[in-house]
């Protein structure tokens, strides 16, 4: 299936690894020209060559920390002078740290809305009012399956990502009479760096071995394995396309079936 994705100007954060790294690969083989952020110059670097290597695309590194005030501006900022627009903004924060709610401070929570909500709010008011001139656009939020059926241990992540859901479903009401799409992607428990830290943070709280961590999620997942980020990142890039032109306000789960309800 074409994607209708070849030379559409795509942002991608928490582009240098995981799932932002296997969104940015999979737009990139689509076709897309690329601006991948993460805060780490050197590693985004390196993942821009790669993918530009890879693929042939176009791929603008942009180092910036989104929890600072101007981060998501100067991202956006950057897409517009070297391609002139953005047509799809994908962002993508890690998650914030694992816990009961007693072992998180006040500042914790003031840095977990940083990272995951405000910086989420600041990129779309950056990147939206161009895909509505241009009456063409496509919003994702990678958000967590903690919006649907939260985490034990992750109080953090399931208030504030659940926060994101509001705000995307709210705003892909008033965008869709400007073409423009807004949705959000929740990854269940993948094989990324973000899982790896989760694992030790449950074997520290249990006295579990990681190994203990994987098997046990393994247990609750009907598939009866995790996660790829390839697979994530294929929904994502459909939902970028042309073909996904119907489909907004929608929160999709890629979790092999963990969600135990019906919507």
């Amino acid at each position: 299936m074409d994607l209708g994705l070849k030379g559409k100007v795509a942002v991608v954060c928490g582009a240098s690894q995981g799932l932002g790294r296997a969104i940015a690969d999979a737009l990139a083989a689509e076709g897309a020209d690329l601006v991948v952020n993460a805060r780490s110059a050197q590693k985004l670097e390196a993942v821009a060559g790669e993918i530009a290597k890879g693929t042939g695309a176009r791929v603008e590194p942009v180092a910036a920390d989104l929890t600072e005030r101007d981060g998501p501006e100067t991202v956006v900022s950057a897409a517009q002078r070297r391609f002139g627009r953005v047509d799809i903004l994908v962002t993508n924060t890690g998650g914030p740290p694992a816990g009961p709610f007693e072992s998180h401070s006040a500042e914790a929570w003031r840095q977990a809305v940083a990272q995951n909500l405000e910086s989420v709010v600041s990129l779309v008011r950056a990147a939206l009012p161009g895909m509505k001139e241009r009456r063409w656009g496509r919003v994702v939020n990678v958000t967590s399956i903690s919006v649907k059926q939260p985490v034990d241990g992750l109080i953090l992540s399931n208030s504030i990502r659940a926060a994101v859901t509001g705000f995307a479903k709210t705003v892909s009401n008033e965008a869709a009479p400007h073409g423009v799409t807004v949705n959000c992607v929740l990854p269940g428990f993948t094989r990324t760096e973000r899982l790896a830290h989760l694992a030790e943070a449950n074997a520290g709280r249990t006295g579990k071995t990681t190994d203990d961590a994987y098997s046990d999620w393994e247990r609750e997942i009907p598939m009866g394995r995790l996660g790829e980020p390839a697979e994530l990142a294929a929904l994502t890039a459909f939902l970028c396309s042309e073909r996904a032109s119907y489909i907004t306000g929608q929160s999709i789960a890629v979790d092999g079936g963990w969600i135990k309800g019906l919507l």
